[in-house]
């Protein structure tokens, strides 16, 4: 049962309430402005093609996408979200043995193992508010003899960001000991100064970039992400996954997505802005720390730990849903991770938190 609660994702909000009434799902960490307006008519739009096929070349798509983040349309590979190519990705390489920085997404460690791979840990330190330390990554890597790092960037539960140079430098390192490194930039695009961090435009050889349009576009339900690697490992993954693994639906909104620069706007500044007012008013409750946040996502810990599991339960009492962290390798009990979504709704949860705290001080 611990081996499978380490799976468990967010977002479950098919699971029924007692009274029938919709959840608040702070558990997913999903641009709370919801579907951009292009996107809602290319969706309209396109219902009708859903009778035909996908372009498995994805042409229209490929464009918008080397427009948006300035590569060839040819540098691309696209999956039915970020997920998939994690696991594609392992299928077609067949690591020995994968090197996390934890705590981390846990389907990073599910695709090593679906592909046989071992799994390393490397524990990043609480009291170094979980900064990886790139330089001891890459002598773990020697020690191990992992063949494969994975890290996010900013990283999923902790938000921390590396800069793009120092990814990049990790990524040198790690070429003569034959070391492949996956980077996950499935939240990047929530940030005004993504340049800092994107290594996007790097061009080495044991170098695989992916990221997700799901999170930053509010499209989980359609499923959408792309990754970019060295030509030869990108051929063999082609040859390797589903003609048809991006639907016409998924293709359509992405285009839109891509060309809404209003909604792109829009989202940067409200998610800059309500993360640092939510973080303060979290780190004002009784008993929490917070861990500064990067993106639409902010970890905290209760003390003492046992709190958390007590507000969970009285959360969902009022149909709210957080994420409990105590099942991350390389997290202890009392950590829960918080979506920011509108003002409305995270005054919801602080409303409901400080009568908690009224109740279980």
């Amino acid at each position: 049962m611990q081996e499978e609660l380490r799976f468990v994702h967010g977002g479950n909000v098919y699971e029924p309430t007692a009274d029938g009434e919709p959840w608040l799902d702070f558990s997913a960490n999903i641009n709370p402005l919801g579907l951009s307006p292009r996107v809602k008519e290319a969706l309209a739009a396109h219902l009708d093609g859903v009778i035909h096929y996908p372009d498995p070349a994805m042409r229209e798509l490929r464009t918008a996408l080397s427009a948006y983040y300035g590569r060839a349309p040819g540098d691309f590979i696209l999956g039915n979200g970020a997920a998939e190519l994690f696991y594609l990705y392992a299928f077609v390489t067949r690591p020995k043995r994968v090197l996390l920085p934890v705590p981390a997404f846990s389907e990073y460690e599910r695709a090593a193992h679906a592909a046989g791979a071992a799994v390393s840990y490397s524990p990043l330190e609480e009291r170094e508010g979980f900064e990886p330390d790139l330089i001891f990554l890459a002598e773990e890597a020697r020690r191990v003899e992992a063949d494969c790092i994975v890290i996010g960037n900013p990283n999923n539960p902790t938000g921390t960001l590396v800069e793009r140079e120092a990814i990049a430098d990790l990524a040198r390192e790690l070429l003569p000991l034959g070391t492949q490194l996956v980077v996950d930039e499935s939240f990047l695009d929530f940030r005004e100064d993504e340049a800092r961090f994107t290594v996007r435009q790097e061009r080495l050889e044991n170098l695989f970039l992916v990221r997700s349009l799901t999170k930053f576009f509010a499209i989980p339900g359609l499923r959408l992400g792309f990754a970019i690697g060295s030509p030869a490992l990108l051929a063999r993954m082609e040859a390797a996954k589903d003609v048809w693994n991006v639907n016409v639906l998924a293709q359509a909104a992405g285009v839109a997505a891509l060309a809404d620069t209003a909604y792109q706007v829009e989202s940067r500044a409200f998610i800059a802005g309500e993360k640092a007012r939510l973080a303060q008013a979290l780190a004002a409750l009784h008993g929490v720390t917070v861990f500064p946040p990067s993106v639409n996502f902010i970890l905290v810990k209760l003390a003492p730990a046992e709190r958390a599991e007590r507000l969970v339960k009285y959360l969902r009492a009022r149909h709210i849903l957080v994420r409990d962290c105590q099942h991350y390798p390389g997290l202890a009990p009392g950590f829960l991770r918080l979506a920011v979504r509108t003002r409305a709704e995270n005054e919801a949860l602080l409303a409901a938190w400080r009568d908690f705290d009224r109740m279980d001080p």
